[in-house]
């Protein structure tokens, strides 16, 4: 059955006749063809970063993440604020699109799922980002870029996002299968960021990191023990392949993680691999973990108090050191 699924596999890699829009994740010659035939290009990182450096022509609208949700919820503001953000910015749905961050980050899947659900058909991710831009020795700039106003009209894509009420429907379903791509800990309900921990009954747990070459990349970059983050390029296709080959492409296949940015990056991998019905949890465990009335595996409960007293006894810690630095301050300036 493994090798049958993985020639499944290998027959949907092969492009199809007629597709306009291309591969989901493209390369560094990939983006640089793109510039050259006109194509849009979104940096969708903070404008510090953008003002920094970023590559020629792309244009901004800050942090994507953050411009395009609500603070408190983490859902979409309103579409109508979308439109005019997005039009203002001169990002037209109708013109091919190439979307990037930082390597590996999520922020530009996040996007690319929002213009796929916005209506727009012809949308890459550059999952290398400026850092495979800069490592292959390409120029940035520094110039601020503003393309023409226009005027955008979202055509709604409703099968591409799920909401919780349609998830619940959907739950013990037999041709819906569900992968939750945070981390292990999490997924045990060990690491609670909602009212409850857990996880979504029959959820297959699949962290987005797995789609890297070596998902442990981020600590050994925070304590020295690489210097790069070649590690956090994608997988070669056919480990990818390995990587899914116990999930079946023709089955309607749900994803979800905190808030779902993170289930953005594996729901535009596993639909560039060829499922055929990748829909993301938009609401993820921040909506499911908050509806006490939704069922879930490996519940625990957020301990308000114990945080609540870690948190007063740190603020006590702190008033402390600030005393004691008062206190050295006078002591030194008693000094002749």
């Amino acid at each position: 059955m493994t090798r049958l699924i993985g020639l499944f596999f290998a027959l949907l890699l092969i492009p199809g006749p007629g597709s306009a829009a291309g591969p989901a994740l493209v390369d560094t010659d990939f983006v640089a063809a793109a510039l050259d035939r006109g194509a849009i290009l979104w940096d969708v990182r903070s404008q510090d970063e953008y003002r920094r450096g970023h590559l020629p022509g792309a244009v901004n609208i800050d942090d994507v993440q953050a411009v395009l949700r609500e603070p408190a919820t983490e859902d979409y503001i309103a579409l109508e604020e979308i439109e005019r953000l997005l039009g203002e910015a001169g990002i037209d749905p109708a013109r091919e699109i190439v979307l990037y961050g930082a390597k590996a980050h999520t922020g530009p899947y996040f996007a690319h799922v929002t213009l796929r659900w916005l209506g727009a058909e012809n949308a890459h991710v550059y999952h290398g980002g400026i850092d495979d831009w800069k490592a292959a020795g390409k120029a940035l700039s520094t110039d601020a870029v503003r393309l023409p106003p226009v005027a955008f009209k979202a055509k709604i894509n409703p099968a591409l996002l799920v909401s919780t009420r349609e998830l619940l429907a959907k739950l013990g379903d037999p041709n819906v299968q569900i992968i939750d791509v945070r981390s292990p800990r999490e997924y045990k309900g060990e690491d609670i960021r909602a009212l409850r921990g857990g996880h979504v009954p029959g959820a297959r747990n699949i962290p987005y990191e797995f789609n890297w070459v070596d998902p442990d990349t981020p600590r050994k970059l925070a304590r020295r023990l690489v210097t790069t983050k070649d590690g956090m390029s994608l997988k070669p296709r056919q480990e990818l392949v390995r990587l899914y080959g116990a999930l079946d492409p023709e089955k309607e296949t749900i994803v979800y993680c905190q808030s779902g940015v993170r289930a953005a990056q594996t729901a535009t991998i596993l639909a560039d691999l060829g499922f055929r019905n990748v829909r993301v949890y938009d609401a993820s465990w921040l909506g499911y973990g908050n509806a006490f009335d939704a069922p879930a595996e490996n519940v625990t409960y957020f301990n308000v108090a114990r945080v609540t007293n870690q948190l007063n006894a740190l603020q006590a810690r702190v008033e402390e050191l600030e005393a004691e630095l008062e206190q050295l301050k006078a002591s030194r300036e008693k000094k002749p």
